[in-house]
């Protein structure tokens, strides 16, 4: 008996130990969520929430449960009246319908800057009432992928009416690494000069990694235009890590292997990593899901080089998409009507540039006092890190406010370096602010 004894004491200690451990390697290891994002809305804009609905689609096939998946986005495309067909969204050409199930916690005018950061802080009381209200109910012990896709300026990331400035990000993040709402993070983010939300603003301890479609001064680039939608369906840098991700064993590739692949194949703008590269070592499946799809996706065709790869052959900077499509309407327009029409549409595109272009001029000229100064501020070679954050970020809002809607003028986004060098220079917000009531007495509106 006494054997007996000893023997059932054992196996109670053994099935403690093999629990205990067992408990252990799931508080390692947690839960993983994901948050997703595509912060524009229209046709023209239809490559960001294509990207988004693909993302969607490589999480759910890797066994990310939709309860711990969020999406923001408008919801405009499926049904659009310029979709010929109905129901379906595609990220490359013929390629699948990545529509089909995504998720819409948040969608229209729920779509804004203030909503994305309460989600991410898990701020539940805050977002009742608001689309699904469902935001990251994580602990110390979880993951959080990030992806975020839209137009981008310096230090800043485009909503359909507001603007997400990188410091609110930052705080955002430092915020849930301080009540430990994470164990690790990653986020990939597709904007142009999308690396300066990152530049000295990320820590290197706080585990968080993350990659940007483009360095701090470039351009991100649209790819894959489709001459039956009139539109690009995919933008390069996330087309090439999605792409990558759909016919990859993601328990063998690393994050880092994942951006040394993309950065090298990415070659319209410079994909860059930032905060704390030593999760570089992780495997993608910690942070994209760790079940193997049920069903490959269709084959891609293969490509020898940058020279026939069909993302990179119809790739065009960001800032040209609007004028790009509006040509392609002209070219494939079947009567002179037509093409008179999609050429006066053009015209009206330069002249509401050329008008944004004059008051952001004017405005650099009355703060600087002088035409040669105000050309140099205004020099595309001419471009700052952004270290006066202050100073900037209040011009910014000056700017958005007074003089331009920022979302709803995306070219004026090309425009902010010129705050930038301003506020680098030493000139202030108040010589900005002063500014604007000769400038800018009418708010310019819906300008591409």
């Amino acid at each position: 008996m006494k054997w007996v004894a000893v023997a059932v004491m054992l196996t109670a200690a053994l099935t403690v130990q093999a629990s205990n451990e067992e408990n252990s390697v799931q508080a390692h290891h947690g839960h993983l969520w994901a948050v997703l994002l595509a912060g524009s809305t229209s046709w023209m804009n239809y490559r960001h929430q294509a990207d988004v609905c693909h993302a969607y689609q490589i999480l759910h096939q890797h066994g990310v449960p939709d309860h711990r998946i969020i999406v923001m986005m408008y919801d405009d495309l499926a049904h659009n009246e310029e979709n010929p067909t109905p129901g379906v969204v595609i990220n490359r050409p013929d390629g699948p319908n990545v529509y089909p199930g995504v998720l819409k916690d948040y969608t229209g005018k729920d779509v804004t800057p203030e909503n994305f950061l309460k989600v991410l802080r898990g701020d539940a009381e805050g977002m009742k009432g608001i689309g699904s209200g469902r935001v990251l109910k994580t602990g110390p012990n979880d993951r959080v992928f990030i992806n975020m896709v839209d137009h981008g300026a310096p230090g800043l990331f485009a909503f359909p009416d507001e603007i997400l400035n990188a410091t609110d990000l930052a705080d955002t993040l430092l915020d849930m690494h301080t009540n430990q709402k994470y164990f690790e993070m990653v986020l990939y983010v597709e904007s142009c000069e999308s690396g300066s939300l990152f530049k000295n603003l990320l820590p290197h301890d706080i585990n968080v990694y993350a990659l940007s479609a483009s360095s701090p001064h470039q351009h991100s680039y649209a790819c894959y235009f489709d001459n039956h939608l009139g539109t690009f369906l995919g933008d390069v840098f996330s087309v090439k890590w999605m792409e990558d991700s759909d016919i990859e064993n993601l328990h063998y590739e690393s994050l880092k292997a994942q951006f040394l692949l993309v950065r090298k194949e990415v070659n319209t703008s410079t994909v860059m990593h930032w905060g704390d590269l030593k999760l570089g070592s992780q495997k993608v499946s910690r942070f994209l899901g760790p079940k193997k799809p049920h069903s490959k996706p269709a084959p891609l065709k293969s490509v020898a080089s940058s020279r026939n790869d069909p993302c990179l052959t119809t790739s065009v900077p960001n800032p040209d998409v609007p004028i790009t499509i509006l040509q392609a309407k002209k070219r494939k327009a079947e009567t002179p009507e037509e093409q008179q029409h999609w050429q006066e549409q053009i015209d009206i595109l330069h002249n509401n540039r050329l008008t944004l272009k004059m008051a952001m001029w004017n405005l650099v000229r009355a703060v600087t006092g002088q035409e040669e100064k105000a050309s140099y501020m205004l020099s595309s070679h001419h471009q700052h890190d952004i270290v006066r954050w202050s100073c900037y970020l209040d011009s910014v809002r000056i700017v958005h406010t007074r003089c331009f809607n920022l979302a709803q003028n995306v070219y004026g986004l090309r425009l902010l370096h010129a705050l930038v060098n301003l506020c680098e220079h030493g000139y202030t917000a108040d010589q900005v602010l002063q500014a604007t009531a000769s400038v800018c007495p009418i708010a310019v509106s819906g300008v591409m």
